[in-house]
């Protein structure tokens, strides 16, 4: 990582509940640094609301934690707490259908999968927790990936090439925008054989008490499970199960 950047980070350190508020001098002391190294690594964070300025003057300077800080807070306890509330309901429905349940969020330009029940069947699967993965392989990833706005998608699939795991064969993007706006439009996405061969996959959204998606929970297992009459049954369970997870979130539905 950049030099300047750490240096930066590490002056956030210094900013405690005992010291909420620290002047330029008394930051540049304890880092070490000269006062104008320190005025410019601060001034960096300002500009981006990682801290804010209480006091200006010609002598001294003196900065607080910035609302940038709350703001990424939040999301980091949106989604432990979209984890807890998840996996009991996650475990239930494990029992039921004994398939491999995996609660999936997005993270930046990727999907990370942050809780996975195991099924009873002998089956390995591509994904554990902590797995990232491309937003447009796979069913949970896509069903993230449906739910952004238009630029957001144009950002995550970029201008070059992307391919497919396992063949590495080329992927028709235009191709790709239409299945995302079948998946928004029928709630649920489908995927066979995306990241491990002979196996499908199904996703439904779960929503959190600001009516935006907050996860996908998606099942896999052998696509021979996934037909007929059976196929019917998982996407039912599945998709009352993300539902529940919802509502456990706050979620109140579209109208709301």
């Amino acid at each position: 990582m950049n030099q300047s950047v750490m240096k930066a980070l590490k002056l956030l350190n210094y900013f405690t509940v005992e010291t909420p508020e620290l002047t330029l001098r008394e930051i540049a002391r304890m880092a070490e640094i000269p006062k104008p190294t320190a005025y410019r690594l601060l001034s960096a964070l300002v500009d981006n609301d990682f801290l804010y300025k209480t006091k200006d003057t010609e002598h001294d300077s003196k900065y607080r934690l910035g609302l940038k800080l709350l703001e990424l807070g939040q999301i980091v306890a949106d989604q432990l707490e979209v984890r807890t509330i998840a996996l009991p309901h996650m475990e239930k429905l494990a029992r039921e259908i004994n398939e491999v349940i995996h609660l999936v969020i997005a993270n930046h330009n990727e999907a990370t999968y942050i809780e996975k029940v195991d099924s009873s069947r002998a089956l390995r699967l591509y994904t554990r927790v902590g797995k990232s993965s491309p937003l447009y392989i796979g069913s949970g990833p896509k069903m993230l990936l449906a739910h952004m706005p238009k630029e957001r998608q144009k950002e995550v699939l970029g201008e070059k090439e992307l391919y497919s795991l396992g063949d590495n064969e080329p992927i028709d993007k235009q191709q790709l925008i239409k299945q995302l706006e079948t998946i928004r439009q029928e709630g649920y996405a489908y995927s066979v054989g995306e990241q491990d061969a002979d196996t499908t996959g199904i996703s439904y959204p779960i929503y959190d008490h600001r009516n935006q998606i907050a996860a996908a929970l998606a099942v896999s297992g052998l696509s021979s499970h996934f037909e007929g009459e059976n196929l019917e049954i998982l996407k039912a369970s599945t998709m009352k199960t993300s539902e529940t997870i919802s509502r456990k979130l706050g979620y109140r539905g579209p109208d709301y």
